[in-house]
């Protein structure tokens, strides 16, 4: 724009000729300050519009700083799932406690925060109800561990609770192990130790005694005897550059002995520095105290409230006992009441597989404090966004402990029909990170510990990025057979909370992923003028390495993305039905949803007549292959790298790939009863040769030219013929949903429905019974668990397809 103005000028002047020059002198001493005043003033506005909008982009929604804290019943919980067993509160700087272990006589192996790399026979929560009390066990090679925990209510700062870790022998080897428990600070509060000598001249602490901002006073209290077994204490104060660097502070602090037998003895030394280093950006406190105890042992950690004052007696030994029993048998009570699975035939161990994935959802939600990192296309680096509190559920303790916002519309799904008000303060939680456009950033990496377990490569997040609004499938949910009359007073306000936000967050993906015509839709974020991948990923879809149009380009038209607006609209217009019936915003959203989900205009821009499938549609080659290629580096011979080698040039066209991409408007149910599309795509799920597999539908049919091929050299297939149970779960709410109609497709959709349901709950418990955990995808040939484990996102709606609560 400046450039074009200034040539303008330029010949405003140069070419007037000479006569008429002196002509307009004086006109011109006129015109030339006002259009100076003018140009100024466009300029100024220019530049304030460029840093309004920029501006938007890091300021927040509303005031509210969303600080889920104030409940103090759910202040403490496990929300540190990254760690085995650890606990914290739901404050920006909370205390922090944890346990560590490490088997002695061996060689140094230190397990601490969960990592696929321990190779852990099993780990998991068995039951955990997401307020009172969780029991996990932990299996390693021979021995076990049994991690339980119970709080307790009480005084002004959430209360006491107590662990209890009891081990165990698997084998006839005697087995020693250390049990390293640490308290630290995160920035903010005191700590100190209340020690005393133990009968073999060792130093015990008997207790931790300390102070912070949110929790007042308090004490932490250690065992005065560990059942009489032989046991080695050890302790060590130091600090840390943040919570994510405790591991490294206790290594700094070990020293290594070795026996008799030139076996290895690890342990804490307080009394030499030697090992510490100089930590200029210290700012956490932090106490390792190590029981080394021969197994068996049971060990309590008690940690009670200064503020706590009636304290009727110690949460510890039988009134542990008593407790927890009683906490665990309303979780039963409660589990079979939400999901009635005994009703419905399953034996004990497959309710208990049920259990086990319910709780380690639960146990898998997470409290983050911290901003993220936003690219707005208005900066030219990535600046840090505001600090806020997240409550959210995590997909996997080991290789995903962060937050997702597509994830989270599944997971609430079902921590919904758990706990309801938790679901919806985990749904608040989230759209307190809006900003005031209705952005919101689809991966939330919030704080140290969190930063920590991220590439840097998936950090910044991009504001012209968006995700599934997946998060309408839970109100959706949470609103089926609800209306203005019969709604409760605590979900009206719910949604009266929220609405104004849902409102930003629908005009958003309006605005920013709308297709070239009318009622279409793109997913930003593809990469687009490169061959360095078989076919661009969009990752901004969810789906990842699903294959779209194999150059990306502007005239993209998403299927996908036009049915989650589809749905976004029908729940918006529930929801002004509710908070403002009858209104001209209801009968906005309405239509929008009419427009969307016409049969006639979806067919016309989206239904590939010529394979009978939904399809996306854009700049399309489906002969495209890996080869490899020279290319020169600046300095040294040629390398060879892999690229993509297209055969028949591309052309603008409707993308015959069928798989996930492909289902949408019958997952997200916008077809009508007797739709023959509805028909057509009935008869091609049953067909092994396409979707059907006997453990869920694959992701890509087996006929595809993209079917199981690699993305890059180093980017293996992860949406090309894998099972993922969340698009299964939607594919058997689908089914049952078409089953209540009439006609032919209600009796193909039953049909589909009992064996999808069969298939998918047998596998996922058999995987379970063999490897001990849930897991992110499944084989399409043999049903084998893929990918990260535990993952305990999405794929423990197992539960909800069990139970049938759909």
């Amino acid at each position: 724009m400046r450039k074009r103005i200034a040539i303008n000028k330029d010949r405003g002047h140069s070419s007037l000729p000479a006569s008429h020059q002196s002509k307009k002198k004086k006109k011109n001493s006129f015109i030339l300050p006002a259009a100076v005043l003018i140009l100024a003033l466009g300029i100024t506005y220019n530049y304030y519009s460029s840093w309004q909008t920029s501006a938007n982009v890091f300021t927040k929604f509303s005031s509210d700083d969303g600080n889920p804290g104030n409940d103090m019943n759910r202040f403490w919980g496990s929300y540190r799932p990254q760690v085995y067993m650890g606990m914290k509160t739901k404050s920006p700087k909370s205390l922090v406690t944890g346990m560590m272990w490490l088997r002695q006589h061996s060689e140094f192996a230190l397990r601490h925060t969960c990592e696929q790399s321990d190779n852990l026979l099993k780990y998991g929560w068995t039951s955990h109800d997401g307020l009172n009390f969780g029991m996990q066990d932990i299996a390693e090679r021979g021995f076990n561990i049994k991690t339980d925990f119970v709080k307790r209510p009480g005084g002004n700062h959430g209360g006491d609770w107590t662990w209890r870790i009891s081990s165990r022998k698997s084998g006839s080897t005697p087995v020693s192990v250390s049990f390293i428990f640490y308290v630290a600070t995160d920035g903010q509060g005191t700590l100190e130790t209340v020690t005393q000598k133990a009968s073999d001249g060792s130093t015990k602490i008997k207790e931790i005694t300390g102070e912070t901002e949110e929790l007042g006073k308090f004490t932490i209290k250690f065992p005065e005897e560990l059942n009489g077994k032989a046991t080695r204490l050890h302790y060590a104060k130091t600090q840390a550059e943040g919570l994510h660097m405790i591991t490294d502070a206790v290594k700094r602090k070990m020293r290594a002995q070795k026996g008799k037998k030139n076996e290895m003895f690890y342990y804490l030394d307080n009394n030499s520095n030697t090992h510490d280093l100089k930590l200029p950006n210290a700012k956490t406190d932090v106490i390792f105290y190590q029981i080394t105890v021969d197994l068996p042992c049971d060990i309590e950690v008690i940690f009670e409230s200064g503020s706590f004052k009636n304290r009727p007696n110690i949460l510890s030994g039988d009134i542990f006992d008593t407790t927890l029993a009683s906490w665990k048998e309303k979780f039963d009570m409660k589990f079979e009441s939400r999901f009635p699975l005994e009703l419905k035939g399953f034996s004990k161990a497959e309710i208990n597989f049920a259990k086990a994935a319910l709780s380690n959802m639960i146990g898998g939600i997470a409290h983050f404090y911290g901003h993220s990192l936003v690219q707005s296309e208005y900066q030219s680096t990535p600046v840090a966004s505001w600090d806020s509190h997240l409550l959210t559920a995590i997909p996997s303790r080991s290789f995903f402990p962060s937050g997702f916002l597509w994830d989270e519309g599944f997971h609430e799904l079902l921590i919904s029909k758990w706990d309801r008000s938790l679901s919806q303060e985990i749904i608040e939680s989230w759209f307190n990170k809006m900003n005031v456009d209705g952005w919101i950033p689809r991966e939330q990496i919030l704080g140290d510990e969190s930063l920590s377990k991220v590439p840097a490569e998936f950090v910044v997040q991009h504001t012209t990025n968006a995700n599934p609004p997946t998060l309408f499938l839970v109100i959706e949910s949470m609103l089926k057979g609800v209306d203005a009359e019969n709604i409760s007073p605590t979900d009206k306000a719910f949604l009266g909370r929220i609405y104004p936000k849902l409102k930003t967050w629908f005009n958003w993906f309006n605005t920013t992923q709308h297709g070239k015509e009318p009622f279409t839709y793109r997913w930003r974020g593809r990469k687009q003028g490169s061959d360095d991948e078989l076919n661009p990923k969009t990752l901004t879809s969810g789906l990842d390495d699903y294959p779209r149009a194999s150059h990306p380009s502007d005239d993209e038209r998403h299927i996908d993305l036009r049915c989650w607006i589809a749905l976004a609209s029908k729940a918006m217009a529930r929801i002004s039905s509710i908070i403002h019936p009858n209104s001209a915003e209801q009968s906005s959203y309405e239509a929008t949803y009419l427009a969307l989900t016409d049969p006639e205009l979806m067919n016309k821009l989206h239904w590939n007549a010529d394979l009978g499938i939904f399809s996306d549609y854009g700049n399309h080659s489906d002969n495209s292959y890996l080869a490899r290629k020279p290319f020169q580096r600046q300095n040294g011979p040629p390398e060879y790298r892999m690229e993509r080698v297209t055969r028949r040039q591309p052309e603008l066209q409707l993308v015959n790939s069928f798989g996930y991409v492909s289902l949408f408007p019958f997952l997200l149910q916008l077809l009508d009863h007797d739709s023959p599309q509805l028909y057509r795509i009935l008869e091609d799920l049953g067909e092994k040769d396409l979707l059907w597999t006997n453990y869920g539908l694959r992701s890509l049919s087996k006929g595809d030219h993209m079917y199981m091929k690699r993305n890059t050299e180093h980017d293996p297939p992860y949406w090309r013929g894998q099972v993922w149970i969340n698009i299964n779960f939607l594919a058997v709410r689908a089914l049952k949903h078409y089953a209540q109609g009439e006609g032919q497709n209600a009796a193909k959709a039953q049909q589909l429905y009992s064996a999808l349901r069969s298939n998918l709950h047998k596998n996922l418990y058999k995987q379970y019974t063999k490897t001990g955990y849930l897991w992110e995808q499944y084989s399409d040939k043999d049903g084998t668990g893929k990918g990260c484990y535990p993952f305990t996102g999405w794929s423990a709606l197992v539960v909800l397809i069990m139970s049938e609560e759909f």
